[in-house]
């Protein structure tokens, strides 16, 4: 093996799944096990045989695996039993041909929640990995609470791990099990083990309690380990585990180490983030190392003018090389150069001493501070860039709205309620005027319904508005002082039939006049990306 090749451990079907909310099916296991054997993971670590019906499923029916190894994970025989007689040993050599059991490194742990004898662990050890050796083709040892227990009795959890090995564990993994273990004690103990047990043999894993299992794992390679075991996006009980999505690209991009994953490979790191936050029906975390939406995304006016010249200035790494993108924002802290690069991000071709791209700095900044947000409505600046280009023409005019909100209660006990909102619209598309009528379950889904309802009426323009789906609404007050009649800042996130999104703002002491700016911003977007012609004179 090459001292430079580094072989990665997913953890998240099991570790992910002790996480606080979260509910994997046997169906979401199977999806983020090809997405994980896509990118190369080496081992897959599918969940404990035995231990609930959804494993159980899993292992019943496992995925067709093409780059990585399915892995089952269990527990060293129980006291007072013989290897051979152990049912959950049983059951895993069943389930996989790789295994991976945990047991006990600390004396501490041993003695109290075991209440054994330190000898006999080490013969649990040592017995059940030998058992499983002959059965599978790799048997790995979690050390768990290995750290805590070398600071505590540092021979005996060292004559744990040598327990594993000596009885032909490919891997001993060291388990950060409380995630209390700073970097440069991981890098010292480390160090240590692998003076004793080769580092080609020694793996770690670590929990993020103090926000250290990134760091910590990468400690741990550094002092000789091989092996890093964590989840996606850090998915884990109580705090995580490391996180799988930076310590990938952090060992190739930086620290020079092979990973088993090709560079091209590596550019599908954001799509496969995503694949697991969408499972989790969850937004993706925008400040995700690598990954997120925000992680090459430039605001301050100085820093996009250093970016323009040189992306290196405030870029540590390529956007492209994990398949994510640089983002130009707009604010009020923008400056021409975010102007223009915006403009080119677009496609818009401006000359940069254009008064009216002056003009548009100002624009922006006296907006901001009117109460909008454009760093995250980009829809909406592009809207408003395009129209003082004179690149923008306008689909259609709302010359009126009403909306009616009606709570009725149906019962002498007040117990049940029928809420109603109704909105009417006064549009002007082209000559034609038209007026509607539409029922919501609230205000704003009135509003977006009686509009649609004239706009699906033109031909030119049915098409595009009937792919709009609203999949986020977000309310902010932003102003202090009397809240009832403070500014409202409204948000809304649209997509379309082919997945693409778009965000959109609205400002306005009234909720449903800045919800309507919001939505009017929304539908105008699709109508130009989709190339619809105007009919408005």
């Amino acid at each position: 093996m090459s001292d430079k090749r580094v072989y990665l451990y997913d953890s998240t079907l099991r570790d992910g799944q002790q996480t606080q909310g979260v509910d994997f099916s046997a169906a979401d296991k199977t999806a983020i096990a090809k997405a994980l054997d896509e990118l190369s993971i080496d081992y897959i670590e599918g969940g404990w045989p035995g231990a609930n019906p959804t494993d159980d499923a899993f292992f019943a029916n496992p995925p067709k695996l093409k780059n990585s190894k399915l892995t089952a994970f269990g527990m060293t025989r129980r006291a007072g039993r013989s290897a051979s007689n152990d049912p959950g040993l049983a059951s895993l050599a069943q389930n996989a041909p790789i295994v991976c059991m945990v047991g006990k490194s600390w004396d501490f742990q041993v003695t109290e929640a075991l209440g054994i004898e330190l000898d006999e662990n080490l013969a649990m050890i040592s017995e059940s990995i030998a058992h499983l050796k002959s059965q599978v083709s790799e048997v790995m040892f979690d050390a768990e609470h290995f750290f805590d227990g070398y600071k505590a009795n540092r021979d005996y959890a060292l004559s744990a791990i040598k327990s594993a090995y000596e009885a032909g564990a490919r891997w001993v993994v060291l388990c950060d099990t409380n995630g209390g273990t700073l970097p440069d004690e991981i890098f010292d103990i480390v160090t240590d083990v692998c003076s004793v047990i080769p580092g080609g043999n020694v793996g770690i894993h670590c929990h993020n309690d103090t926000e250290n299992a990134v760091a910590n794992s990468l400690a741990a390679v550094r002092a000789g380990a091989r092996q890093v075991q964590g989840t996606l996006n850090g998915l884990g009980e109580r705090c995580g585990n490391a996180n799988l999505i930076s310590i990938i690209p952090t060992l190739m991009l930086k620290m020079g180490y092979d990973v088993g994953i090709s560079h091209e490979q590596l550019t599908h790191l954001r799509r496969i983030s995503h694949v697991l936050d969408e499972r989790l029906n969850r937004e993706p975390l925008r400040q995700a190392a690598y990954v997120g939406d925000s992680a090459f995304a430039h605001k301050g006016g100085l820093h996009v003018s250093a970016v323009e010249k040189n992306p290196a200035c405030y870029e540590h790494v390529e956007p492209e090389l994990v398949g994510n993108q640089r983002h130009i924002l707009v604010s009020d802290q923008a400056g021409r150069s975010n102007i223009l690069a915006r403009f080119r991000e677009i496609g818009v071709e401006v000359d940069p001493k254009s008064e009216a791209i002056g003009k548009l700095v100002e624009t922006v900044k006296q907006r901001e501070f009117d109460g909008y947000a454009y760093d995250g409505a980009e829809a909406s600046f592009e809207l408003l860039a395009r129209k003082a280009m004179g690149e923008l023409d306008r689909y259609f005019r709302v010359t009126s709205f009403r909306v009616i909100d009606e709570r009725r209660w149906v019962d002498e006990q007040d117990e049940q309620v029928i809420t109603m909102s109704e909105a009417t619209v006064k549009v002007v598309v082209g000559e034609d005027q038209f007026m509607s009528v539409a029922e919501g379950n609230g205000p704003v889904n009135a509003l977006d319904a009686a509009l649609r309802k004239v706009l699906v009426t033109v031909p030119e323009y049915r098409e595009a508005v009937e792919q709009i789906e609203l999949i986020d609404y977000k309310v902010r007050i932003i102003t202090r002082g009397d809240g009832t009649r403070a500014v409202t800042r409204v948000m809304i996130e649209s997509r379309d039939k082919d997945g693409n999104s778009w965000s959109t703002v609205g400002v306005s002491t009234n909720i449903i006049e800045a919800s309507y700016n919001a939505l009017r911003d929304s539908i105008t977007y699709k109508l130009f990306k989709s190339s619809v012609r105007s009919q408005h004179g």
